[in-house]
């Protein structure tokens, strides 16, 4: 990225403790010349263009502010630019797609954003050990047109977001895919790491640290849950060994509907139990009137004919018999065009996004235990309706079984007042989050402060003393996961 326009130097480095404003000036401007000294000119940018668009995401929290944008192509670039950080005390904020709607990868103090998405090579695939390994900026589509090219008879977990999504951030923040409801969510499929720890050391995790292969992670000390779910607040992960799993021959989409809302939970674990599902999600909203009320989508699959008619013949069984019969129907006419975006992949069940003008995409994405689906069910419509918004719903059963409930705003981004509503639904969904009993997925700060006011002191204490262990100077991406005042 080409500079821009002159740089001025942000008073909160100005003015930090120790140092006059002149001697930071100096010490800002080295830092930039150092970032060109790693990386070259062409992917450093202080410009206001880069600035304005790294200092955001798309979703509905305030911006932040980025001092630089970095994309480091190599293991090496990212050891060297975290190591100037820890000389010069700068803030660093990791990104890989920047799609998590939750302003995760936006920096909260400044400093620089490093942007994954150079490191883009796909290393290896083992297709008899079913893994691949790959740099951290690898997209969705990039691994999976890829596999579908060299290897049609793998894939791996694909979420319901943005072909620019990285494997590696999705798989950080705890995510999920289109066959979590069989293999369990991305976070499981971990095989191993490579992280550029905060202090600049270079760290692998897994079989890859005993040997050259990444055909798993234990059985060792497990280490990669320091770096999963701790939003970049623990290290850079450059590189990953993922599962992949057999792309089967035969797949179809099955819907059935009901209007009896207390019937989910048991509807949920009889699925589940018959343990054969694909994938497995639920989805309503009032617009159009024929889809306001709650539809069960079911993606079935196999390797061999007979065994994919098996598993189309005993769903259909059970939704019949299902609560003494007739509370739950087939849907036999299924649009052609609804079926092809539920078998898509990933699938694109979400909708609500196109509900207002403006664009505008937020989302509480509860975890649950099935049993409080009922009552987050029309607690949510209640929180939707007071804010003025349609409610839509989509949400994916996770094994356990749980359920990734979201609770969807839509907005027009270019309304404050509606950006303003949406942050208070969210606010409210998130409080409800908790007050059943369940975790907010992938929160923004005030979700993680909600969850870190009701969270046990002592485990408090441990995820501050991990944090302070491994990033002793406070670099990385600060502000998430920080109690702050909270004793």
């Amino acid at each position: 990225m080409a500079l821009k326009l002159p740089f001025l130097c942000p008073d909160r480095y100005c003015t930090m403790q120790g140092r006059g404003a002149g001697e930071k000036r100096r010490s800002f401007m080295g830092v930039y010349e150092s970032l060109v000294n790693i990386v070259g000119a062409e992917r450093v940018s202080r410009g206001q263009e880069e600035i304005y668009f790294y200092s955001r995401d798309s979703g509905a929290q305030p911006p932040g502010k980025a001092d630089y944008v970095v994309l480091p192509k190599s293991t090496q670039e990212v050891q060297e630019i975290v190591m100037l950080a820890n000389r010069e005390r700068v803030p660093i904020t990791p990104m890989g797609g920047g799609f998590t709607l939750s302003s995760l990868a936006v920096p909260k103090k400044g400093g620089i954003v490093l942007d994954m998405k150079g490191m883009n090579r796909i290393l290896e695939v083992n297709e008899t050990s079913r893994y691949a390994v790959i740099e951290a900026g690898v997209t969705q589509a990039a691994l999976r047109s890829y596999l579908k090219r060299n290897y049609p008879d793998l894939q791996h977990s694909t979420p319901e977001a943005p072909p620019a999504v990285t494997v590696v951030g999705n798989v950080l923040i705890q995510g999920h895919g289109h066959i979590s409801p069989r293999y369990g969510v991305n976070s499981e499929m971990i095989n191993g790491m490579e992280v550029v720890l905060p202090t600049g050391e270079i760290c692998k995790i897994g079989a890859c640290s005993v040997g050259p292969s990444w055909f798993t992670r234990g059985p060792l000390p497990e280490l990669a849950g320091l770096f999963v779910g701790w939003y970049g607040t623990t290290g850079v992960v450059t590189k990953l060994g993922i599962r992949l799993y057999p792309r089967p021959k035969y797949r179809d989409v099955f819907v059935f509907s009901t209007d009896y809302v207390d019937l989910i939970p048991e509807a949920i674990a009889g699925v589940t139990r018959l343990d054969l599902v694909e994938d497995f999600f639920l989805i309503s909203q009032e617009k159009p009137d024929w889809m306001n009320r709650v539809f069960f989508v079911l993606i079935l699959s196999g390797h061999f004919e007979e065994e994919f008619a098996l598993k189309r013949d005993l769903y259909k069984r059970f939704f019949r018999d299902f609560a003494g019969g007739g509370k739950v129907e087939f849907v036999e006419d299924l649009h052609p065009a609804l079926r092809k975006r539920f078998l898509d992949v990933p699938p694109l069940a979400a909708l609500a996004a196109d509900f207002r003008k403006g664009g505008g995409f937020e989302y509480t994405g509860a975890i649950f235990p099935i049993e409080k689906v009922p009552e987050a069910w029309r607690k949510g419509i209640e929180i939707a309706h007071r804010y003025g918004m349609l409610c839509s719903y989509v949400h994916q059963v996770l094994p356990g079984p749980s359920i990734m409930f979201g609770f969807n705003y839509s907005f027009n981004r270019a309304d404050k007042k509606d950006i303003e509503n949406t942050r208070r639904a969210l606010k409210e969904s998130n409080k409800l989050t908790y007050d059943l009993g369940g975790i907010v997925w992938k929160g923004e700060l005030g979700a993680q402060k909600m969850a870190m006011e009701r969270m046990d002191s002592n485990t408090l204490r441990l995820i501050t003393r991990v944090k302070g262990l491994l990033d002793p100077n406070g670099i990385m991406n600060p502000g998430n996961w920080d109690p702050g005042d909270i004793s």
